[in-house]
């Protein structure tokens, strides 16, 4: 399954507003997010922490999850996530 692009912008099943939080809780709310999402929908993480690009990638590896790249809006950057698999996350 892939994401939906049109006129350059992708198109996501579920949007998350992580705007004006600092690390970690970007990728805290991300991954409770993505657990009640089912497999191959997107999430788009709305974030101004500049850490973000690079929590939610290696988030995202460590947790199946494919990430998808970002796109700037004004202050903030979106984070497009695809809902891996599901699997038991290491405690």
């Amino acid at each position: 399954m892939r994401a939906r692009v049109y006129a350059g912008r992708m198109e996501y099943d579920v949007d998350l507003d992580c705007e004006g939080l600092l690390c970690p809780l970007p990728v805290l709310r991300a991954r409770k997010r993505l657990m009640a999402l089912r497999p191959g929908q997107v999430l788009r993480v709305r974030a101004t922490d500049g850490m973000a690009a690079v929590d939610l990638p290696h988030f995202c590896t460590g947790a199946g999850h494919a990430y998808l790249g970002a796109v700037p809006e004004g202050a903030a950057t979106a984070h497009f996530i695809r809902r891996g698999e599901n699997r038991p996350e290491p405690e």
